[in-house]
């Protein structure tokens, strides 16, 4: 009954902020030049299309305010004599929280030509004004929308074209064909480790992510020839911005759904120098679910974990801006297949084994930012990271197998413990030579230390072996140069050299990049670009050692070098109106260096990593493999206007590999096609004029359909003759029958005077498809069958912002 109580208690609480008149909100926020950060004064900034017109100029120091401002979508427009004009459309203004904006202007060449870069819908151009294809800016807004993203990075990311996402389990990025393990995550200038719940080593997605969209802004996602400041990634970049907290006003914000319960608060230090915080703190609530014996296909294994995130933010201190900014998350999951229902096939768990699994990642930074003068700027950072996953592995084996009274004995088998310590300084400087000519300048020093440890059980001595046990470090070294040269104001040519040393094994590679521009017309574009990228070997492998005659123990892959890899890419752009744009790319990659099997008929490559729990590999490796990865893409978009989006993606594409055996095949990762529908629609109810409670419903579709994963089929006859599991010699030659899920998510929105409340919706796997997770063979009936992934799962999330 208290139950009932609190939540009548809430509804009342709710209705009572929420009826309100006259709903405005404020927009606010500073013009900089896009290049130097220096501050335009004097820039005029409107709200077209009101009467009377809204409008303000920005101030000295380039900050602007419009106060009461009608709530909804609401466009503006900037502009300043020799800059191009910025148009920020259908941006989402709430009753509960101020729009707070940093608007970058660029310096025009010739002519003055309007731009569109929006804040909140417009995709043509990157953030990373240096991108000159293969990149996109994302909302935080588009991970809160789209059916099925779970208010995730990672899984918006698999609606973009280029992009496969065919695990429910997971939010793993396939880009192009290559392993997950290819892609860089990036948080406010700092490479970090796997930000996710349950990341084992060497791996960068998981089942949840740590890093919650409330504390993020826009950001960047490339996925080819990037430029010269990301290195040791062949995959692509998720170049993330963390988001500064409200200076003037302190907001809150709560939810509870499938994700877990959350709650956030940001506001100001101190308003007299404009210092604001911004926290969020997360809890797993799927623990909460299972005490009402609800499931979600998890079986019995059930997910615990808890994060948190903060930034401080002090714009005017005596060195500059300062900011101070961590994000920290503890997991752990216990996978029992001794408390496991005989009758049912858990979704996580393996026949046989008990495993329980631990991960703790923790980042933390500060950063200062300085303007040397009018045309230069320079940040430096100072950042460590932690990660941390532990795995505890026992057999489980029935003891009087053919009797109704056997009983399941547990013996121990495999103890690990892999830790890994980053301690980073970057070192950035912009340079603005003249309206043509600028260059950035950079340099990352990442001080890495390990400490690896893992051990087998031997049962007839009854004591655990090591396998690996390593503590050390080592130094990577990042120095880069790239520059933008404005030819005319429709053709921007952007070169760049990336240079990537490691010192453990002096391993070394320089790396031009180059990328071209050319507006062709005013709506119409054309990009080429290229880009030599490396990255290091995953670290499960490159620290493994092998037990000698002697006893002792020695390194097998400790002096491999890092995987090469060639990015050739085309593509053309037209922007067909103002909300909506039609882009293609064709693309072709070369890999080389890659780490295969030593022994002549092996069939295992690096290059099929990543995409699971857990990272295996031979004892010995020899960086002699090759990889291809090909195809084209199509993306036809009508960003948000007038309450409509929607977002239609095609990939077609081919991923091979070849091992040590020098035959080519099919990477794991080569479904061949991959399309995404996505759209939605938003409509607005008011009440009568004078006195009004703005309600929005929203409708949001997404439709997936992919080629199925590769994977190398089970021997059931020698399995039968060995008892176990043993896969046959053709790698990666049968492949699951084709992806497809449909995804719907409803969204009911009420603003008011003080407060915005939403109830959403969501839908996974609408028409319960049965998608294949894995091959499966079952050691008692000696059958061979598919795993099935999650099926339909209805989530609900409720969201008060105040």
């Amino acid at each position: 009954m208290k139950l009932f109580k609190y939540i009548f208690l809430l509804l009342f609480l709710q209705c009572k902020v929420l009826t309100a008149q006259n709903l405005t909100q404020t927009i606010r926020g500073k013009v900089i030049d896009k290049t130097t950060g220096i501050s335009i004064p004097g820039a005029n900034i409107i709200i077209p299309y009101t009467n009377p017109l809204i409008g303000t100029s920005s101030d000295m120091d380039g900050n602007f305010r419009l106060e009461k401002v009608n709530i909804g979508r609401v466009e503006l427009r900037i502009s300043f004599i020799g800059y191009d004009d910025v148009i920020l459309s259908d941006l989402n203004l709430s009753s509960s929280k101020e729009l707070v904006l940093t608007v970058e202007m660029e310096e025009g060449v010739q002519t003055v030509k309007e731009v569109v870069v929006t804040a909140s819908q417009e995709k043509t151009e990157p953030l990373n004004k240096m991108a000159s294809i293969s990149a996109r800016a994302f909302t935080v807004e588009e991970t809160e929308r789209y059916a099925g993203a779970r208010d995730d990075v990672g899984r918006m990311a698999s609606s973009f074209a280029g992009v496969v996402g065919n695990n429910d389990a997971r939010n793993d990025i396939i880009i192009r064909g290559n392993t997950p393990s290819g892609l860089l995550w990036r948080l406010d200038g700092v490479d970090i480790p796997n930000p996710n719940h349950f990341a084992a080593f060497g791996t960068t997605g998981g089942p949840i992510s740590m890093l919650k969209n409330s504390m993020l802004s826009n950001s960047d996602f490339l996925t080819s020839a990037f430029p010269a400041e990301y290195g040791n990634a062949i995959a692509g970049v998720f170049d993330l911005k963390m988001k500064t907290g409200n200076n003037e006003h302190h907001e809150y914000m709560a939810q509870f759904g499938f994700n877990g319960l959350e709650v956030g608060a940001e506001g100001p230090v101190s308003r007299k120098n404009g210092s604001s915080y911004i926290f969020d703190y997360s809890y797993s609530s799927l623990a909460l679910f299972d005490k009402f014996n609800i499931q979600f296909g998890t079986g019995s294994a059930i997910p615990k974990y808890q994060d948190m995130s903060f930034k401080v933010n002090s714009p005017n201190t005596k060195i500059g801006q300062v900011s101070i900014f961590g994000v920290g998350g503890i997991s752990n999951i216990a996978l029992l297949d001794s408390k496991r229902d005989p009758t049912k096939i858990d979704f996580y768990g393996s026949e046989g084994w008990d495993i329980t699994n631990y991960s703790t990642t923790g980042i933390i930074g500060m950063s200062d930012y300085f303007n040397l003068n009018n045309t230069t700027n320079t940040r430096i950072t100072i950042s460590a990271n932690y990660h941390d996953f532990i795995v505890e592995k026992d057999s489980v084996i029935p003891i009087n197998k053919n009797s109704k009274d056997s009983v399941l004995r547990k013996f121990p088998y495999e103890r690990s413990n892999y830790d890994e310590n980053n301690y980073i300084i970057s070192w950035t400087l912009n340079k603005k030579l003249n309206v043509h000519l600028d260059f950035k300048l950079g340099m990352s020093a990442k001080y890495i230390t390990y400490n690896l440890y893992d051990s087998l059980f031997i049962g007839s001595t009854e004591k655990f072996r090591k396998v690996v046990q390593y503590i050390g470090s080592t130094w990577l070294l990042q120095p880069y140069i790239q520059w933008q040269y404005k030819i005319f104001d429709n053709l921007i040519l952007n070169p760049g050299i990336h240079y990537q040393y490691l010192v453990y094994n002096k391993s070394g590679s320089l790396e031009p990049r180059i990328g071209l521009k050319w507006y062709f017309t005013t709506v119409q574009a054309f990009s080429i670009g290229f880009g030599m990228h490396s990255e290091m070997v995953p670290i499960t492998a490159f620290y493994t050692q092998v037990q000698l005659p002697d006893g002792s123990y020695v390194k097998t892959n400790d002096q491999l070098g890092f995987l090469h890899s060639n990015h050739y890419v085309i593509g053309y752009d037209w922007n067909i109106s103002k909300f909506m744009r039609f882009k293609t790319e064709a693309y072709y990659q070369h890999i080389t260096h890659v780490p295969v099997g030593i022994t002549s008929n092996s069939t295992f490559s690096v290059l099929n990593l990543g995409a699971n729990f857990e990272l295996w590999s031979p004892d010995t490796l020899i960086g002699k493999g090759t990889g291809d990865n090909y195809g084209i893409e199509f993306t036809l978009e009508h960003f948000i206007h007038n309450g409509l989006y929607y977002l239609f993606t095609t990939s077609l594409y081919d991923s091979k590999y070849t091992g040590s055996d020098g035959v080519t095949r099919n990477t794991v990762f080569d479904g061949n096609y991959s399309i995404n529908i996505l759209a939605g629609k938003e409509f607005l109810f008011k009440l009568k004029e004078g006195h009004r409670r703005q309600k929005s419903l929203l409708f949001n579709f997404k439709s997936t359909l992919a080629g199925g994963q590769r994977y190398t089929p089970i021997d059931r006859e020698k399995s039968i003759t060995s008892h176990s599991k043993i896969y046959s010699n053709d790698a990666f030659s049968a492949q699951f029958p084709p992806y497809s899920r449909t995804d719907v998510k409803v969204s009911f929105k009420m603003n008011g005077k003080k407060a915005t409340v939403e109830w959403s919706l969501d839908v996974t796997n609408l028409f319960n498809q049965k998608n294949v997770y894995t091959q499966y063979y079952n050691t008692s009936t000696s059958d061979v069958y598919y795993k099935y992934q999650l099926g339909r799962a209805i989530m609900l999330q409720y969201k008060i912002t105040f």
